[in-house]
Order: C-alpha cells, then sequence, then structure tokens
C-alpha cells in the first residue's frame, strides 16, 4: 500500500482527550478517530489489525465446532424482560425511543429464542454458536479510549448443552481456546475467578491484562498464581476477638466523630475493635452491613448474597431508616436484616454507631445483643494480605479485562422455556454458556504492551504490515526506479508491504513517522546506498540497523521476520 494513496493521518502531538498509552497511539498513528464520547470509527490501517484479531479467533473457535451466527443489534424488549435483565443492566442498557426495542449488549436472550423449538431433542447437542459483532452500551462515563466505549466489537459465543456435565467440557473448550487466542496475538495475560453479574450463572473466569487503564481490580500472589478479581477475591485476614468477659452496652458521647478513624483516635482504640456500618436497600428493604474496622464493602459480594436489586441507602433516608446520618449508626436498635462479615462472626466488646447523631455505643456482644445477625464474606481484600493457598502476599492492581467465560446453566432456558426431550422423553431445559472477547481490547492490549517512546513495535500475526519501506528524496530519478522496483519485488515475494513514497516531506518525517507506525522492520532507500547496490535494513523493536546488499534482501528479511 503507497502511504501517497492512503488515509493515514498521524498527529505530532498528543491528543488532549487521550490519556492511556493505548488511546494516544491509536490517534496518533491513525488507527482511530473519535466520533462521539466513547464512539470511534476504525480507520483504514486500525481496522485492518482488527480483521486479523477477528480471523485469529474465527480460526479458533471453528476448530472446536464453533458455527458463526450475525444476531440482531436491535431486539424486542419483552424478550429481555423475560429474563428480568432489563432491570438488570439498568442505565447502560440502551432504549430506542418508542422504548419497545433495546440496542444489545449480549446476546443470551437470543441464542435462546432461536434455540426454542429447533434444538428439541438431546441428539440436538452440543451446539457452539458465536458471533462477531457490533455491541451497545449506554455507558454513563466512556472512557481510555476503545477499552471502555459505548460501541463496541465483541465475539460473543454461546454453547448449548443436555448437562452441566456436558457444559463443564463446552467451558473447558473455550478456556483453551481463549488461551490459545491470547498466545497467537502476542498478549501477556493471566486468568481470574469472577463474578457472573448480571450474566448469571455459576462459575465464571476472566482473561486479563495487568495496567494501570484497567477497570477492574485485582488480587495476585505471584508464588502460587491465585488470582482473581476482588468482587470475588479472598485473603487470609484477622478476625474481631472474642474475649472471655463482655461488657454490658453503654452510650459514648462522641461529638462530630463520623468515620472510624475519628472514633478511634477519639477513644484511642484499635480500628479491630470497631463495627463499621453502612445501610443498603434491598427490593425497597433496608439492610445493615457490618464491617470490621475500615473494612470496605464488596458491593459484588453482597449482591451475590441477597440477590434482587441492591442499592446505596440515599443520605435523606438515612435518618428515617435508623434515626441518625451516617458515622452515628450501628446494629443494636435497627429494625431491619442485619448482616455482618465473617471476620465480625462472634465479636463482643465492639463499638459502633448508637443510632443517634454524635453517639456511639461500647461493649457489644453481637451473640448477645444483636442474635439475629447473618454473617457472609463480604469484605474487599488489599494489598499487602496473605493468600488463603500458600500464606504469600498478595498485590492488588488494576487489570483490563479481554475476555469472561460463563457457566450459565439453565436461567435463560427456565426464563424463555427453552426445553429438550432427553432419550426417555422427559423434558428438560437447555444447560448454556456464554463466553465473550472484547475484539478492540485485544487491540488496545497490545499497544500497551508494545510500545517505546518513538510510537507502537508491531509483531506478526497482528502487524498492519510486514515491512515499512521508505524512499528518501522521492524526486531523485534513481531513488524512485529503484524503490519502485524493491516495493514490487517484496509484494510478489509475499510480503505485505507499506510504501512511503510521499515528495512532499522530509526524510526527517518519514523516519518519525515509522517509528510511530512501528512495522516490525524498516527498508530504506536512499541516493547514497542505493548507488552502491544497497539498502539500509532497520528492526523496529530494537532499532538496530545494518546495510544489505539488494541482491541478499531477501536473504535478509526471510531471517528477520
Amino acid at each position: 500500500m503507497r502511504l501517497s494513496k492512503s488515509f493515514i493521518p498521524t498527529l505530532k502531538e498528543v491528543p488532549a482527550e487521550a490519556v492511556i498509552p493505548s488511546h494516544i497511539l491509536m490517534i496518533r498513528s491513525g488507527l482511530v478517530r473519535q466520533l462521539s464520547a466513547g464512539i470511534y470509527t476504525w480507520l483504514p490501517l486500525g481496522y485492518k489489525v482488527i480483521r486479523k484479531i477477528m480471523d485469529i479467533i474465527r480460526e479458533e473457535m471453528n476448530a472446536i465446532g464453533g458455527q458463526e451466527f450475525h444476531y440482531p443489534a436491535l431486539n424486542p424488549k419483552e424478550i429481555w424482560e423475560q429474563t428480568g435483565r432489563v432491570e438488570a443492566f439498568g442505565d447502560i442498557l440502551f432504549h430506542i425511543k418508542n422504548r419497545e426495542y433495546v440496542l444489545a449488549p449480549t446476546h443470551e436472550e437470543i441464542v435462546a429464542y432461536h434455540a426454542k423449538g429447533a434444538v428439541v431433542s438431546y441428539k440436538d447437542m452440543p451446539q457452539i454458536w458465536y458471533q462477531i459483532q457490533t455491541k451497545f452500551r449506554n455507558e454513563p462515563r466512556p472512557r481510555s479510549g476503545v477499552i471502555r466505549g459505548r460501541q463496541f466489537i465483541m465475539k460473543d459465543a454461546y454453547t448449548l448443552d443436555r448437562s452441566f456435565e456436558d457444559l463443564d467440557k463446552a467451558y473447558d473448550l473455550h478456556d483453551k481456546a481463549y488461551r490459545k487466542i491470547f498466545d497467537r496475538c502476542g498478549l501477556k495475560y493471566f486468568v481470574v475467578g469472577a463474578s457472573s453479574g448480571a450474566m448469571g450463572g455459576s462459575k465464571s473466569e476472566e482473561f486479563m491484562v495487568k495496567s494501570d487503564a484497567g477497570e477492574d481490580t485485582v488480587a495476585y500472589c505471584e508464588k502460587c498464581g491465585y488470582a482473581a478479581n476482588v468482587e470475588v477475591a479472598q485473603s487470609v485476614s484477622t478476625n474481631a476477638k472474642r474475649h472471655n468477659e463482655s461488657k454490658p452496652p453503654y452510650e459514648i458521647s462522641t461529638p462530630n466523630v463520623k468515620s472510624i478513624d475519628e472514633l478511634c483516635e477519639f477513644l484511642k482504640i484499635d480500628e479491630h475493635e470497631t463495627a463499621k456500618s453502612r445501610v443498603y436497600v434491598h427490593d425497597g428493604v433496608p439492610v445493615l452491613v457490618l464491617m470490621l474496622g475500615n473494612d470496605e464493602v464488596n458491593e459484588s459480594k453482597l449482591g451475590s448474597v441477597l440477590g434482587g436489586n441492591v442499592r446505596s441507602c440515599h443520605p435523606d433516608e438515612l435518618k428515617e431508616i435508623s434515626g441518625a446520618d451516617a458515622g452515628s449508626i450501628g446494629p443494636i436498635g435497627f429494625k431491619y436484616r442485619i448482616i455482618a462479615d465473617n471476620l465480625l462472626k462472634d465479636a463482643n466488646n465492639l463499638y459502633s454507631g448508637a443510632n443517634k447523631n454524635d453517639y456511639h455505643i461500647g461493649g457489644i456482644d453481637l451473640q448477645r445483643d444483636v442474635p439475629g445477625t447473618e454473617y457472609f464474606d463480604l469484605r474487599t481484600v488489599e494489598s499487602g494480605e496473605k493468600c488463603t493457598r500458600c500464606n504469600s502476599t498478595l498485590e492488588v492492581f488494576k487489570a483490563i479485562e479481554l475476555g469472561h467465560i460463563f457457566k450459565l446453566g439453565t436461567k435463560y432456558s427456565e426464563a424463555l422455556g427453552v426445553m429438550y426431550l432427553d432419550e426417555h422423553g422427559k423434558e428438560h431445559p437447555i444447560v448454556m454458556g456464554s463466553y465473550g472477547i472484547g475484539v478492540e481490547r485485544i487491540f488496545a492490549c497490545y499497544l500497551e504492551q508494545n510500545y517505546d517512546d518513538k510510537g507502537i513495535i508491531w509483531k506478526k500475526p497482528l502487524s498492519p504490515f510486514d515491512i515499512q519501506l521508505i524512499g528518501l528524496n522521492m524526486k531523485n530519478a534513481t531513488v524512485t526506479e529503484a524503490s519502485e522496483k524493491i516495493y514490487n519485488d517484496l509484494q510478489k515475494q509475499g510480503y505485505e508491504v507499506l510504501f512511503d513514497d510521499r515528495t512532499d516531506v522530509s526524510a526527517g518525517f518519514k523516519f518519525n513517522d515509522a517509528d510511530l507506525l512501528g512495522m516490525p522492520v524498516q527498508v530504506i532507500a536512499g541516493e547514497k546506498n542505493l548507488k552502491d547496490g544497497k539498502v539500509e535494513v532497520k528492526l523496529r523493536a530494537t532499532n538496530e540497523k545494518q546495510i544489505v546488499e539488494l541482491s541478499n534482501l531477501n536473504v535478509k528479511l526471510k531471517e528477520l521476520i
């Protein structure tokens, strides 16, 4: 492809709206252009890479028996209402103006709809259906370029099976296929246990890339390889003590004391003697959540425990529910359901709010004073805590989710009446799995891991071109003639070549563009070397340069590429 006839609008300056490396590089190297917040146009060079990623995905999905579909993005809202996911997705689900249709962020309902009445016998399964398609999510704060957008390209696959044992096999097939896809794309990744969230179902795993640009937070143990999204991560942590003697509850005046740190400073106590109170509303009914000290409520874990719709209690609701504002709420006298983190189980001599502003209560014995308390794992793991597998130190860091695989079970088939007959003529719901990959996220994560201060460093198989041929001073007849011959010869040898044949830019400009665009090998044709029958060859990854005889160029390129 000739640069003089191509639309690759490179930029010298860092665009103001771009913060993370992949976003900066995509815009500077002319891979994408922003149309609106969270909405991007893929330009020719960028879309060339997207197609290469999709080809790799297709090859690996077809290898495990996948059949490619193309489901409509525009879905009747009533199908989504049958599974309860209009409410589960909330405001991030795009609604069409007449409210009868939604733009699909995923396609479980539509797969179940097509399977109903078509996959009717145990003999019709297993099935693996997949697509690579545009999806939509009404992200309130789109960010990080294509990593978190409102419109995005996704590969989603769905399995239909007779039993949970067969689902296990399908899940394992996709796990292996995903590893092959990410390996082939040249990514450094890890796999974590995760929450299924609005997708529902049982087991799920995420394929992640460590990055400060990530929207997920992961707990990871370098020694044993334990990894989990903080939505489900666990650690070895210290329980609150159970003292031999329980003090009676007593009220303490604590003027202007609102936080656990302020309470500890005021009373000269340790945070492990305190129980922090947070109020949530579950299906319209208040719930008090007790946490040890400064531990934070993991709202994903809380949602899994409670089910249904869960939200934080609004400040203007707190006083009516508890009698106090935030910072003075506690379990004694609270009239609704109380749940607590496992670290508080059987604890006594605790301090917490008194449900009266500017007062706390000491001497709380949860066994004695709050006997109906239920205990669950509700806390968010923090860096420095110990691994539950090997007792080594956990690191908690940001990561980008590349893919997510779910064991859905029968959630969607039961909701939509998708049944099959077994060998005895008995009816059962079809067992489903769901498996997604963010195509554009693969692209972005590759850039996050492969760049330097000059630009992108491409490697096969994702590189848009194998070689960038740079003709210096294309107004010179010798350079023009030699460069054209090299270009034609390289294409005949089967190389993908980007030929910088521009006549209106300087050599320095061409070199900067070549490093920014980042093709693996640069072949530089200049008048001085050409007079001696030679060209310069540069490796982008190392910046190593060699002067190569034209007669030996093909041999050298085969060695390098």
